[in-house]
């Protein structure tokens, strides 16, 4: 560990710069690095009694024009009115199936990026509530500049804010510091599990709870389904419980996170956190990462995090990263699962993974966008 901790010391000043500017944990990250080094074996299983969810746990969302619905939407409107939302953009990844370039400057439409349209439907938002609800960006080390950029003056750190999640550096599997090809550290940002602990920092969740602040909506920034809809916040207002979770149907070959009781306790888990004998196609919706949470509660919310080993490749090196995920949330906040629409005008997820996806959802987009009056018809 000695050895690790002179690389450490011995890094560029450039690499340190971003390493600070981005909160790397270089006690954290030792004592990662030392689980390795022990030959910890590589297994993200949970341990518990694992079943699908019981009948009644997972809502459906009304549908539009039902009375619950209309009392929902009101509940949410009026939140929306009083300024107490606010909305949280995942906004770390590169479009590494897109050119390798800032995913949140991809265009969605033509001459409309994916940032774009979420500043257009803050704008929305703005004109039918008579306020703009605060629109925090989380970035990483690799797209906050360019995001910086593209915002230009319409970032005031109030009414629209970027704050960097975590970074950390990638080990060798013995648990070395591993070097590229020129000799320099490979960074990784931890996952969207940064979320509680980057906003935090950034000062911002303070100030919206002195400011009167009560829910904080987060959703990935290329799943423009996923609006901060004034009927979801009334659904999460109405049912009381700090974090509501979106879930879709699955379709086809879907995979993602899905919720599953463990040891009684319904949460969301990643599908290679499930041990062989439990069979995910049990299960027939998935967290599409879209969440609703009560603010004072991720305020005071203390956790031990749980560090997933990922194993990856740099080039044709193999190479370990620690990841977090945001779904681990629903461990220690108690939560409401919400199964939305992934079709028509009220789809709440429409992912993008690629060009292709993204040219054959552009009609879906284009309506779904038109429907919430974030464009014209």
């Amino acid at each position: 560990m000695s050895d690790l901790s002179s690389q450490l010391e011995k890094l560029s000043t450039a690499t340190k710069g971003v390493l600070n500017a981005n909160h790397f944990d270089r006690g954290r990250f030792l004592r990662l690095a030392e689980r390795l080094r022990r030959g910890e074996p590589v297994d993200n299983h949970v341990r518990g009694a694992l079943r699908p969810p019981s009948p009644g746990a997972i809502v459906d969302f009304p549908p539009e024009n039902s009375e619950r619905h209309r009392e929902y939407r009101a509940l949410g409107a009026d939140a929306l009115r009083k300024g107490q939302c606010a909305f949280v953009l995942l906004a770390g990844g590169m479009a590494t199936r897109m050119g390798g370039v800032v995913k949140a400057l991809v265009e969605a439409l033509p001459g409309q990026t994916f940032l774009d349209l979420r500043l257009r439907e803050m704008g929305a938002l703005q004109r039918e509530f008579g306020k703009q609800p605060p629109l925090w960006l989380m970035t990483s080390y690799a797209t906050d500049e360019n995001i910086r950029a593209a915002l230009g003056p319409r970032q005031d750190d109030h009414t629209v804010a970027v704050f960097p999640q975590h970074v950390s550096l990638r080990l060798t599997p013995q648990g070395g510091l591993f070097l590229d090809e020129s000799g320099e550290p490979s960074l990784h940002a931890h996952g969207h599990g940064d979320f509680l602990d980057a906003v935090r920092q950034s000062g911002l969740l303070d100030r919206f709870l002195a400011e009167g602040g009560k829910t904080v909506m987060v959703a990935n920034l290329d799943n423009l389904g996923a609006s901060l809809d004034p009927a979801v916040v009334g659904f999460h207002l109405a049912h009381g419980a700090p974090c509501t979770s979106e879930l879709v149907e699955k379709v086809g070959s879907d995979r993602g996170g899905i919720p599953v009781e463990l040891d009684g306790k319904l949460v969301v888990l990643e599908e290679f956190r499930l041990p062989s004998h439990f069979d995910p196609r049990s299960v027939g919706v998935f967290n599409v990462n879209t969440f609703c949470f009560d603010a004072p509660a991720l305020a005071q919310l203390q956790m031990d995090w749980t560090y997933f080993i990922v194993e990856k490749k740099v080039g044709d090196q193999p190479v370990i990263q620690f990841e977090r995920l945001i779904n681990e949330l629903t461990f220690s906040l108690e939560t409401r699962y919400l199964k939305v629409p992934r079709e028509g005008a009220a789809s709440r997820f429409l992912p993008v993974k690629d060009l292709p996806e993204l040219a054959a959802r552009q009609g879906e987009i284009r309506d779904v966008l038109v429907a919430r009056s974030v464009l014209g018809g």
